[in-house]
């Protein structure tokens, strides 16, 4: 189902803007998120089609079928539980059935862990794109000749220059796996045996020969493939990141020269504050109060240590608040479930489509 279709169905019960223009976190390049609720018609909830989630690409927009948005509300999903206190102006649509849903039913102490430990993804999404500048991956891949080594008397040295020290051709080379020795081969060489070389284009593993048994080795090789691995991830990792980033999010990060995201870095502050006031108050307030301050943040105003330090001392404040708190331990699953089956039954009975 395509969001099209889905709006043509008359299926949906709740639409808004979320995101940060919901935040009132918003600035001139922000784009426009938008969450949503539907409910199945009654011939797809009840047979193999049912479909939990329908979005665009790149999940800026996204609607939850009702099963789907009461299971993440009961788990108190941060991005979820928001939209039960989205201010009236972001509101797009909303049928009254939705109001029988209430924060009341779900908040609890759960918010504490589901919060804060989604805070600190954020953190570590910054370490990440850190990482990625201070360590870019080059374009150009390594091969597998790259983490070959050659015993050469006393010392290994790269095959590479093994093979350019003894004006030798690549393509002459021959491997024969050395038994009871892991990734280990006898190297052998000749221009004349029509041997393999070491590695086929884009393989994963070295490539084998067969020799003669009348020939000698000339080497020991050594083909690091754990190493090899890692850096194969690495390369995708890092070039995936390159093919998918933001280039204007990217260049404003980098531009304060602080090397860390600090757009995640405001949104661990905003989750922190967000879980805070939930314990104090049983609120949930999307519409940030606290926005110069985040924005002094997502403009770098901080350093990255600093920040760290006030997001664990925070985070081990919330411990103490929790403990306090009025709040439920958590959802009631069984009224949960009643709710849920109140909504649907009287969706399929009463409402009509648009």
């Amino acid at each position: 189902m395509t969001i099209e279709e889905l709006k043509k169905s008359g299926s949906i019960i709740f639409e808004s803007i979320s995101g940060s223009r919901a935040y009132g976190l918003d600035t001139a390049t922000s784009d426009t998120d938008i969450r949503g609720v539907f409910i199945l018609p009654i011939e797809q909830y009840y047979s193999l089609n049912y479909i939990a989630q329908v979005n665009n690409e790149t999940n800026d927009i996204a609607y939850y079928e009702l099963s789907k948005f009461v299971e993440l509300l009961s788990k108190n999903n941060p991005n979820i539980m928001e939209l039960l206190n989205v201010p009236k102006e972001c509101i797009l649509y909303k049928h009254p059935i939705f109001d029988t849903i209430k924060k009341e039913d779900f908040l609890s102490k759960l918010c504490k862990n589901t919060f804060a430990n989604y805070a600190f993804t954020q953190i570590k999404k910054a370490r990440g794109l850190n990482k990625k500048i201070v360590n870019p991956v080059e374009k150009k891949r390594k091969s597998i000749e790259d983490f070959c080594y050659v015993r050469d008397e006393k010392q290994s040295i790269l095959f590479k220059d093994y093979i350019s020290s003894n004006c030798l051709s690549p393509k002459h080379c021959g491997l024969v796996k050395l038994s009871h020795m892991k990734d280990c081969y006898n190297l052998f060489y000749d221009e004349n045996l029509n041997y393999n070389g070491i590695a086929r284009t884009n393989a994963n593993v070295v490539c084998l020969s067969s020799v003669p048994k009348s020939e000698k080795p000339i080497a020991l090789l050594y083909f690091n493939i754990d190493g090899y691995s890692t850096y194969c991830n690495k390369y995708k990792e890092y070039w995936d990141w390159v093919d998918k980033r933001n280039d204007a999010r990217y260049k404003s990060n980098i531009s304060h020269s602080k090397n860390y995201d600090a757009k995640n870095m405001m949104h661990t502050f905003r989750l922190l504050h967000m879980a805070k006031e939930i314990g104090l108050n049983n609120a949930i307030n999307v519409r940030r109060k606290d926005r110069d301050y985040l924005l002094s943040i997502k403009n770098a105003e901080f350093e990255y240590d600093d920040l760290v330090s006030r997001a664990e001392t925070m985070k081990e404040q919330l411990n103490s608040i929790y403990n306090n708190s009025q709040l439920m331990e958590k959802p009631d699953l069984d009224s949960i479930n009643k709710i849920v089956y109140e909504i649907r039954n009287n969706f399929y009975t009463n409402v009509k489509p648009k």
